[in-house]
């Protein structure tokens, strides 16, 4: 008989698994199409391909997540995935061009990406059906360390790969990665679900998740700020390797510590949730993270030392975790059982719209404004959210009863 500790552990270390292949192949599309074309439209299109298709998926994922069984959308998305990209593996030996084999990886990054959009919020909420509510943010935070750790490896086993072998043998690395994160779930006995009876379409169904979260004030406010807050975190967050590169050193060597000193600081994060559990209050949490996130950006801003601006991202990295971890047990606390695929549906939309959006607008701005500045001032508006926020009597409430309009 498995115990519900068993139960998350395995279904973790399953996803672990399956999000270790996904990340290395990540990076080796990313490297592999820069190396060998050097142009900014054709990376540009495969970060497109990595990101809409999920923020377009996710409108009707979470939808059925609510009305299907969670392990198998799960193990239905793994598969699709790596059948894909087993595909790719086969045909890249026999493509006669590189454009062709850019065009090839764009298609699967798009599959790729599709299939993620499905599988995100059906992870999300598989985590309350296993872990008792007074034990979610201690096993969201073990989760945030198992991906943060996933992240912080992922690089340095994707350059190995391209090196020392071939974009085929990585790719055929996350097909191998795939069927025993498959297999381990498949073998894994999820508590009973009850399911919608299917009276209704699909597309009502999303509607009356949409019509859940605006009727539910808190949720609402929650989703859009969360939005918000993925948007401010660009400047000192997502562009950290180009300050790096202007402010610091134009290497490879100082834009590779950055990244990983900031995956170290969120696996670190993940442990200290795990272990801590966070505030009585998980908005105190979360307000405690975002405000440590904004002084963060104001200090990475301001400051001219390298081993300073190290440190500073070390923390920033745990901050950031600490509000991701806060916002996931938060969702899944106050969100009914029948309706949180939706709701984290919603969240991944929040986070695959706002990241580009953020980009799309800091990244050509870092070129007329101080990136100096530009982290400054998303970190003082950080603030400025923190304090509206912490005197919204309504969103501070540790209690769920309020949520109602």
């Amino acid at each position: 008989m498995q115990g519900w500790k068993t139960k998350t552990i395995l279904f973790l270390a399953s996803q672990g698994i399956t999000l270790f292949g996904s990340s290395i192949v990540q990076f080796a599309l990313v490297w592999y199409i820069t190396l060998q074309s050097s142009s900014g439209v054709w990376v540009s299109a495969l970060t497109l391909c990595a990101f809409v298709p999920q923020f377009l998926v996710s409108f009707v994922s979470g939808a059925l997540s609510d009305r299907y069984n969670k392990k198998y959308l799960i193990i239905a998305s793994d598969a699709v995935i790596a059948a894909a990209t087993l595909v790719l593996a086969l045909l890249v030996p026999r493509l006669d061009s590189d454009t062709t084999v850019f065009y090839a990886l764009l298609v699967v990054s798009i599959v790729r990406s599709a299939g993620s959009g499905v599988q995100i919020p059906a992870v999300a909420s598989m985590i309350p059906l296993l872990v008792p509510a007074e034990h979610l943010m201690r096993f969201n935070g073990l989760n945030a360390a198992l991906t943060s750790l996933v992240q912080f490896a992922s690089p340095f086993a994707a350059g190995a790969f391209l090196t020392l072998s071939s974009l085929r043998s990585t790719l055929l690395l996350d097909v191998s990665t795939a069927v025993v994160g498959i297999c381990l779930l498949a073998f894994l006995l999820i508590p009973h679900e009850k399911k919608q009876t299917g009276k209704t379409s699909l597309f009502q169904d999303v509607k009356q998740g949409a019509v859940y979260a605006l009727q539910n004030r808190w949720l609402g406010k929650m989703l859009m700020v969360h939005g918000l807050f993925i948007f401010l975190a660009v400047p000192a967050g997502f562009l950290a390797t180009l300050f790096v590169t202007r402010y610091y050193k134009e290497s490879y060597a100082y834009m590779t510590i950055v990244e990983v000193v900031g995956f170290a600081g969120m696996s670190l994060g993940g442990v200290l949730m795990s272990t801590w559990g966070g505030f009585k209050n998980q908005v105190t949490s979360f307000l405690a993270g975002m405000s440590a996130f904004g002084i963060l950006a104001i200090g990475m801003g301001l400051i001219d030392s390298f081993i300073v601006y190290l440190a500073l991202m070390a923390m920033y990295g745990i901050a950031l975790t600490m509000v991701q971890t806060a916002t996931m047990t938060l969702l899944q606390q106050r969100t009914d059982t029948s309706m949180q695929g939706r709701i984290f549906a919603f969240l991944n939309i929040m986070y695959s719209g706002a990241l580009p959006l953020g980009m799309a607008l800091f990244g050509p701005l870092s070129d007329v404004v101080s990136m100096r500045v530009l982290m400054v001032l998303s970190g003082v508006l950080l603030m400025l959210l923190v304090l509206k926020l912490r005197f919204d009597r309504q969103f501070y409430s540790s209690s769920s009863s309020t949520m109602l309009s």
